[in-house]
C-alpha cells in the first residue's frame, strides 16, 4: 500500500502544542509483504538508519505484527527542523501498514498530536491527544495566506528545545498568549482581519532563543522584507514568515538579502497550505 502525508509547522508562535498547518512538502511510504524485512530511503535523510530502527519500519510492524514487509520512504521534509517530519513518516508508516487508525498509531508513536493531525487532515488544525484519543479540529485558512519557510543549515532535536522550557510560566504571559492565539485564528482565516504581533509568544520562543544566536533576527528580517509576521516553525529550527500571495516573492528575496549578510546558511521556500492531508492508494 502507498501513503502520501504532507509536512507540517506546529505552533504557529501562540499555539503551543495545539496549532498547526500543512505545508506542500510530502513524505510517500510504500509497503508490501515480503519474506523478509528490507528497507531504502531516498531524498531527505537517504541513507541514514536503513534498517528496522528507521521509525517508519518500528510504526508499520507496531501494526503489522511482524517485519516481513518490504518498505521504501521517500521524503522532502528537512529532518529535525520543526516541520514535522516525525509525524508525517509515522503517519504515512501506518496508513501504509493499513492501520484502521493511523493518526491514532502516529500520535502514541510520535508524540506530536498536532503535527499528525495537520498532516492528517491537511489545512490548519488545532489539535489534543487525551485518554488515548485524538481530538481535532478544522480551523479556517484564508487562501491567500503563504508561508515563506527558512530551513537553516544547522538542526535542532525537538528534546533539545524541549529542554530549555521552564516548568511554569507567569498568569500574564499565558493570558497574553491566549490572547494572541485568538486574534491569529481570526486573522488566518481572513487575512483582512489579521492584527500585527499575532503570532507574538512568550511560553516557548524566547527561552528557546539562546539555542539560535540568529532566531530573533531572522525573525525581524522577515517582517522588514514584508511578512505580516514571524515565527519558529514548531521547535526550530526553521523559522516561518507569514505572507499574502502577492508578497510572498519579495519577502523570500529580502530575507535571501539578510541571510547572505548575516552569514546564515539556509533554504529559503515559498511554501503553500496542504489542503488534502493523508493520500492512501
Amino acid at each position: 500500500m502507498f501513503a502520501r502525508v504532507p509536512a507540517s509547522s506546529a505552533n504557529l508562535g501562540p499555539g503551543f502544542d495545539t496549532l498547526a498547518v500543512a505545508l506542500n512538502r510530502y513524505v510517500e511510504v510504500d509497503l508490501h509483504e515480503a519474506d523478509e524485512f528490507s528497507i531504502t530511503t531516498s531524498g531527505t535523510g537517504a541513507g541514514q538508519f536503513d534498517d528496522e530502527h528507521h521509525l517508519a519500519a518500528v510504526v508499520a510492524a507496531s501494526v503489522l505484527g511482524h517485519y516481513r514487509f518490504a518498505l521504501s520512504v521517500f521524503s522532502e521534509i528537512p529532518l529535525s527542523r520543526g516541520l514535522g517530519s516525525s509525524a508525517a513518516v509515522a503517519l504515512a508508516a501506518a496508513a501504509a501498514a493499513g492501520a484502521a487508525d493511523p493518526l491514532g498509531v502516529a500520535v502514541r508513536c510520535d508524540g506530536h498530536a498536532e503535527n499528525a493531525a495537520a498532516s492528517w487532515r491537511g489545512g490548519l488544525v488545532v489539535a489534543d491527544a487525551r485518554d488515548g484519543d485524538v481530538v481535532v479540529a478544522d480551523l479556517a485558512l484564508d487562501p491567500e495566506w503563504r508561508f515563506v519557510v527558512v530551513v537553516p543549515d544547522v538542526e535542532l532535536a525537538t528534546a533539545d528545545a524541549r529542554r530549555v522550557l521552564p516548568s511554569q510560566v507567569p498568569f500574564a504571559d499565558a493570558v497574553a498568549n491566549l490572547t494572541s492565539l485568538g486574534l491569529l485564528i481570526a486573522g488566518l482565516a481572513d487575512h483582512r482581519r489579521f492584527v500585527g504581533g499575532s503570532m507574538r509568544d512568550r511560553l516557548h520562543q524566547p527561552f528557546r532563543a539562546a539555542l539560535l544566536p540568529f532566531a530573533d533576527a531572522l525573525m525581524d528580517a522577515l517582517r522588514a522584507a514584508g511578512a505580516v509576521d514571524a515565527c519558529w516553525s514548531g521547535a526550530g529550527s526553521s523559522m516561518l514568515g507569514l505572507v499574502s500571495v502577492d508578497r510572498a516573492d519579495a519577502v523570500a528575496r529580502g530575507v535571501r538579502l539578510f541571510l547572505g549578510e548575516a552569514g546564515v546558511g539556509a533554504v529559503v521556500e515559498v511554501l503553500e497550505a496542504d489542503r488534502t492531508g493523508l493520500v492512501v492508494r
